[in-house]
C-alpha cells in the first residue's frame, strides 16, 4: 500500500506538468470550429469572420465545419463528447447549449455542464422578413392576417430549439396568433425557400438577411428587440407594435469540452477579444447587424447560466415545443 501511495503521490505533479506543457505548447496544430447549421445563415456567417481572425492571432488555421441539424444540437453533441484539449471548439447560440438538448425527447444529449465556456462573439437581433412581393409590409398588416388565418402563415427557421424557433413560440404565446411553423437545417436554407416564394416568412438574424432588405428582394416587418435595429431604423419593433415587453436576440458563444484546461480556454478568450478589438471586424459586424462585447470567461459563464434559469421557466411554462 505504501508503494501505492507514493506511486500516486509521484504521479500527480507529473500530471500537472504535462496539462502545463500542453498548455504552453498549444496550438501546435489546425483547431476544428464545430458550426452546428448548415452554410449560409447568421451563425455561418460569424463563425467565418472569427475563425480567420482567430487564427491570425493563435498562429494556426481555424477550420470551420459544418455540422447541421437538430437546432444545432448534432454538431454541439459531438464537440462535448470530443477531447477536451482546445483542437475541437464548437459556436452556438441560446438555443443551441440551452434549449435544443431539451427538445431532442428522452434524456438530454448534453447539459451547460458538457462545455467550458470560452467567449461572446456577438449578439444579433432577430426580425421577421418576407418577400418583397407579398402586399403585407408591416406587422399590423401581418397580425391581421394572422388573427383572420390561423395556422396558414408558414414562417420558417433553422431548427427545432434554435433561438428563432423559441421567438416564434414565444410569439404566437405574446400575440395571440398561430403560425405554420417549419424547420430547416439552416435559415440560410429557409432563406432560399422564401426568396423562392415557397414559404411567407422567416424569423431570421438581422445579419443573414440584411442584405436580401437592402436589395430589396425581402421586407422587414418587425424586429425583435426593445430597440430598434441600427441596421433597419425605419423598421417598427413588436414592442412598439404593441407585443409588451416582447424582446428576443441571438446571443453566439464559442464552447470547448468540458474539462479543457483553464489555460488554453484562456488563450482562445484572449484570441477572440483580441479580434474584436480589430476596428476592421468590428465594423464589418455592425454593418451586418451584430454587437460585439469582449467578455471575460467568467463573464461569460454567468451570462450562460442566468440564460439557463430563464430556459427553465420557459420549460415550466410549456413554452418549449417542437411544433
Amino acid at each position: 500500500m505504501q508503494t501505492s501511495r507514493r506511486f500516486v503521490l509521484t504521479a500527480l505533479p507529473v500530471l500537472a506538468f504535462g496539462r502545463a506543457a500542453l498548455a504552453a505548447d498549444y496550438p501546435d496544430k489546425p483547431i476544428r470550429l464545430v458550426v452546428p447549421f448548415a452554410p449560409g445563415g447568421n451563425a455561418d456567417l460569424t463563425g467565418r469572420l472569427f475563425a480567420e481572425a482567430m487564427g491570425k492571432r493563435l498562429g494556426q488555421q481555424v477550420i470551420i465545419d459544418n455540422r447541421g441539424g437538430a437546432g444545432g444540437a448534432i454538431g454541439a453533441e459531438q464537440v462535448a463528447k470530443s477531447t477536451p484539449d482546445g483542437y475541437s471548439i464548437v459556436l452556438g447560440s441560446t438555443g443551441t447549449f440551452l434549449v435544443s438538448p431539451r427538445m431532442t425527447g428522452g434524456k438530454p444529449p448534453y447539459t451547460l455542464a458538457s462545455f467550458a465556456p470560452i467567449a461572446l462573439l456577438s449578439t444579433s437581433p432577430m426580425d421577421i422578413v418576407m418577400n418583397a412581393k407579398n402586399p403585407i409590409k408591416d406587422w399590423p398588416a401581418l397580425l391581421a392576417y394572422l388573427k383572420a388565418n390561423p395556422a396558414k402563415f408558414t414562417i420558417g427557421h433553422p431548427g427545432n430549439g434554435s433561438t428563432n424557433h423559441l421567438a416564434i413560440l414565444r410569439l404566437q404565446q405574446a400575440a395571440g396568433v398561430k403560425f405554420n411553423i417549419i424547420p430547416y437545417k439552416s435559415n440560410g436554407l429557409a432563406l432560399n425557400d422564401l426568396l423562392a416564394g415557397q414559404i411567407d416568412a422567416v424569423m431570421d438574424q438581422i445579419p443573414a438577411s440584411i442584405g436580401h432588405v437592402r436589395e430589396g428582394r425581402l421586407t422587414a416587418v418587425a424586429v425583435t428587440t426593445r430597440k430598434r435595429a441600427r441596421e433597419l431604423p425605419d423598421v417598427a419593433t413588436l414592442a412598439e407594435r404593441g407585443v409588451t415587453d416582447f424582446d428576443a436576440t441571438t446571443p453566439l458563444y464559442l464552447m470547448a469540452p468540458a474539462g479543457t484546461p483553464a489555460d488554453i480556454v484562456s488563450k482562445l478568450n484572449a484570441a477572440v477579444a483580441a479580434a474584436i478589438a480589430d476596428p476592421a471586424l468590428a465594423k464589418r459586424e455592425a454593418e451586418l447587424g451584430a454587437d460585439v462585447e469582449a467578455l471575460t470567461v467568467q463573464g461569460v459563464t454567468a451570462m450562460l447560466q442566468g440564460e439557463d434559469a430563464s430556459i427553465v421557466e420557459f420549460e415550466k411554462a410549456g413554452l418549449l415545443k417542437t411544433e
